[in-house]
């Protein structure tokens, strides 16, 4: 049995809870390592491990908003992750900091006792080309091109399943998960959708043929295919990208890995009305 704990950079409540989780765990012989940022904040008795390492655990713990989830899910592959919020919206991470070790110890015994942890899935988007893939994305990927703005964006031919649903000029088109519908997918004026819905969701942006935001099930093949600029980029989760220089196509499909979230199940819609 072992826990990942990774904490939100600069964040002395995140760094003083993932202390106290610690502490709670090495009292009840759990061992744990944290994220090499969260060790510095922690002492000299911190183990601190890469990010990318934290897929060798039974269970990670993320501690501040989604974008900390985000990077934490990164590294954590296939193992559960516990989301605990200290962010303002918090769609990702379902616990509440003062319920924290209580939950993580209740996940824990979970563990211990059953063999694994009780988990949801959140579907993830593999994002690849000519020679390159990007690592899978949780929220969206963003095909754009160099710039954004008038005389700027890309040539575009949007297809689904071989079908297509768009070609023309554009900023750019963003695919997103149903989960990350409320992040960038939702200020490009894309729809909201439930994170039980099995489907992607492909946003254009805008784009001179302002097509609507169309939903598509899980299992669609988008392609994007770039043409007439210098110059584009695949974004995964605005964290990870890829240049290409076009003409370049882009496959777009459900990754065959998903996240696997542990503890409490997320409360949709009050989250919602943290938008406001």
């Amino acid at each position: 049995m072992n826990v990942g704990i990774v904490a939100q950079r600069d964040n002395p409540r995140a760094a003083a809870l993932a202390s106290e989780i610690r502490t709670h765990l090495d009292d009840e012989g759990v061992p744990t390592v944290v994220d090499e940022t969260t060790a510095a904040h922690l002492g000299p008795d911190a183990e601190g491990v890469s990010v990318d390492a934290m897929a060798g655990r039974d269970l990670v713990v993320s501690i501040g908003g989604d974008g900390t989830f985000l990077f934490a899910a990164r590294g954590a592959g296939t193992t559960p992750i516990m989301g605990v919020n200290l962010g303002e919206v918090g769609f990702l991470n379902a616990v509440s900091p003062d319920v924290a070790v209580e939950t993580v110890d209740e996940v824990v015994r979970e563990i211990r006792e059953d063999g694994g942890a009780d988990t949801r899935s959140m579907h993830r988007l593999q994002a690849r080309g000519d020679g390159w893939t990007i690592p899978p994305a949780i929220n969206e990927v963003a095909v754009l091109g160099s710039q954004r703005g008038h005389g700027q964006g890309v040539d575009l031919d949007v297809t689904v399943d071989g079908a297509t649903y768009t070609e023309g000029h554009a900023d750019g088109v963003l695919i997103a998960t149903p989960t990350g519908s409320t992040a960038y997918n939702l200020s490009e004026d894309g729809p909201l959708v439930h994170p039980d819905v099995s489907g992607l969701i492909v946003t254009e942006m805008a784009g001179e043929s302002e097509m609507p935001p169309l939903v598509v099930d899980i299992d669609s093949e988008i392609e994007v295919t770039v043409e007439n600029s210098e110059r584009a980029v695949v974004v995964g989760d605005g964290r990870t990208s890829e240049a290409v220089t076009p003409p370049a196509t882009v496959t777009l499909e459900r990754a065959e890995k998903p996240v696997r979230v542990a503890g409490p199940p997320l409360d949709f819609f009050a989250g919602l009305g943290k938008l406001d």
